[in-house]
C-alpha cells in the first residue's frame, strides 16, 4: 500500500470544522490531518487612504524623516525651467526650419 500527501489549505472555523478550498484527490478512507496556522488572521481595513498617509507621515515625522521644505520644493522648480545646451540646440534648430521640428 502506497502512502499519498496532500496539502490543502482550508479555514478553521469556530466551531472546530475544517472548510478546504478544494477537494482533495485521494481515495476515501482514514487520513491523518495536522493543521498549522499560517498566518494571524487580518484586521478589517479600519482607515481610509487618507488616514494611513496622515499615520505614515506621522511616523516619519516621530523619528525625523527628512521632508522637502516648500523654498526647495520652489528652487528644485526653478532648476527644471531653466534652460540648458539641448534646449539651446532645439531652439536652433527650430530657428533653421529643419524639416519635422516644431
Amino acid at each position: 500500500m502506497s502512502l499519498e500527501e496532500v496539502m490543502i489549505h482550508g479555514t478553521l472555523k469556530s466551531d472546530g470544522t475544517l472548510e478546504l478550498d478544494q477537494k482533495p484527490n485521494l481515495a476515501p478512507g482514514r487520513v491523518t490531518v495536522v493543521v498549522r496556522q499560517e498566518q494571524k488572521p487580518s484586521q478589517p481595513l479600519k482607515e481610509n487612504w487618507f488616514q494611513y498617509l496622515q499615520r505614515i507621515r506621522a511616523k516619519r515625522e516621530a523619528v525625523h524623516y527628512p521632508f522637502i521644505d516648500e523654498a526647495a520644493t520652489n528652487a528644485h522648480i526653478e532648476w527644471l525651467r531653466e534652460t540648458d545646451r539641448i534646449d539651446d540646440l532645439l531652439r536652433g534648430a527650430q530657428q533653421q526650419g529643419e524639416p519635422g521640428r516644431t
